[in-house]
């Protein structure tokens, strides 16, 4: 230790014996001057190595506390070393012989800096290390100013020593006014800040607020329209339902009274007047099924037709769809063509909505293909979880324009052209046939070439299936 070192004379600057140690010096504590020299030396020391006024003195204000206490004890030696690394720091060590330092001082000492108190009973140590800012010295060159800083020769008379402590204090207390009043400076540029951000929440709180009253109306609006539109189609719900019962009344007396005189049983007429009657009755036929699809397309719209799902016989199902369309278009030399029936299975769907389906389908493809022919494909796949009714209707008719085919699904649309001529129709059979399969939870795809043809599939889940006739599922779902 440095006190084993010989007596060193008052204010002595030495260098350390023994190995080199990264000290830079030592200063012999033995009188007041002694202490005054630190002081300085301390705070000279600290401005050197970049620390800042503040640290300066609470660094020299501890080494004064602890050598005036040191020599009412006895001598003793205080070293000044540095380290270096990732956190430069300067180490003050004071060490001595015999006595300890007061615990006042070491608690007084201990709020102004870090310290570290180790002793024996007689021998003791007192350490202060403190951290450096990052300048970038070298070892070499903090130890050159340490040892320039301590060497410095001062003033030794009491007067000096308390007008020196007295510039410090003046000047800590003009850094400590200056700190004031940037604190004031900044709590004012805060506080008006803070009414600035006030300000901007009202005026937003206020933005916010007539937005949501408006957002408020808007849905009051919305819903009062949302109620006018239903309000509507109920009113259009009910209105083409009593019309359709309205007409069909004396359009079934038409029909009737037609199929009576054109009787064998009837009254003889002329070929002139049977040719007339023929024609009220296609007529009234044509009316008939008009009204019946005004009628399904409003009950399908309003959610008033029920899936009943049973066992569908496909093999039935496609002859009568190809007896009904060979009666009707067979004179005009088109060829029908429909799926051998041993291959059809049993499938369970509504077989009503089904016919209907298919029935719209192929009506429109057998009135507009004017030669050429008509398929009909009828398939069970099994691409999904579950098996699938994949049905194609195929023809060779006069095609879609490529424009035109997302809206032939729309009610009442009919595409106009030359090919329209001789053929009329409502516009109802693809939209209602549409309508149809998603209520049977299927999808429904339309391709065309004018001038080559149409392709409609008909994609439907199926709840179970059998081979011809056999019933699967439970029945009628």
């Amino acid at each position: 230790m440095p006190t084993d070192s010989p007596r060193r004379g008052p204010g002595a600057l030495v260098a350390d014996a023994g190995p080199p140690l990264p000290t830079a010096a030592s200063l012999a504590l033995a009188s007041a001057q002694d202490v005054f020299r630190l002081r300085r030396g301390a705070q000279r020391a600290a401005a050197a190595l970049g620390l800042e006024q503040q640290d300066q003195v609470r660094l020299a204000t501890a080494l004064s506390e602890l050598g005036r206490d040191r020599l009412a004890r006895g001598p003793g030696t205080v070293t000044f070393r540095s380290e270096t690394g990732e956190q430069p720091a300067l180490v003050v060590t004071l060490d001595w012989d015999r006595g300890q330092p007061t615990p006042e001082v070491l608690e007084l000492v201990s709020r102004i800096v870090a310290i570290e108190h180790t002793s024996d009973g007689t021998r003791g140590r007192v350490s202060i290390r403190q951290p450096l800012p990052a300048i970038g010295l070298m070892a070499d060159d903090m130890d050159a100013r340490l040892a320039r800083c301590l060497g410095r020769p001062d003033a030794t008379t009491e007067a000096d020593f308390l007008r020196a402590q007295t510039r410090d204090l003046i000047a800590t207390l003009e850094e400590t006014r200056a700190q004031r009043e940037d604190l004031r400076r900044l709590n004012k540029e805060l506080e008006e800040t803070n009414q600035g951000v006030l300000a901007l929440y009202s005026e937003l709180a206020k933005e916010l607020e007539t937005t949501n009253i408006g957002v408020l109306a808007l849905h009051s609006e919305l819903d009062e329209k949302s109620r006018q539109i239903r309000e509507a189609s109920e009113a259009k719900t009910r209105f083409w339902t009593n019309i359709s019962h309205e007409l069909r009344a004396p359009i079934n007396s038409v029909v009737a009274l037609a199929r009576l005189l054109l009787d064998p049983g009837s009254e003889p007429v002329s070929a002139e007047q049977r040719q007339q009657i023929k024609l009220i009755e296609a007529s009234g036929q044509t009316v008939l099924s008009l009204v019946s699809d005004l009628l399904d397309v409003v009950k399908a719209e309003s959610g008033l037709l029920d899936v009943e799902r049973g066992p569908v016989d496909l093999r039935l199902l496609v002859t009568q769809l190809s007896a009904t369309f060979e009666g009707t278009y067979g004179g005009k030399g088109v060829l029908l063509v429909t799926p051998d029936l041993r291959d059809l299975p049993t499938v369970i769907t509504d077989e009503k909505l089904l016919t209907h389906v298919l029935r719209n389908l192929m009506s429109n493809a057998c009135k507009f293909t004017d030669e050429g022919e008509v398929r009909l494909d009828v398939e069970v796949t099994e691409d999904g979880p579950s098996p699938s009714l994949h049905v194609t209707i195929t023809d060779t008719g006069v095609g879609i324009p490529a424009a035109e085919i997302d809206r032939v699904f729309e009610e009442f649309y009919q595409v106009r052209g030359p090919h329209q001529s001789g053929h009329a129709g409502t516009g109802l059979g693809l939209p209602y046939a549409r309508t149809l399969t998603e209520l049977l939870g299927g999808t429904i795809k339309l391709t065309s070439t004018p001038g080559v043809g149409t392709r409609v599939e008909v994609l439907l889940p199926m709840h179970g299936q059998g081979d011809h006739g056999d019933e699967i599922g439970g029945g009628t779902q």
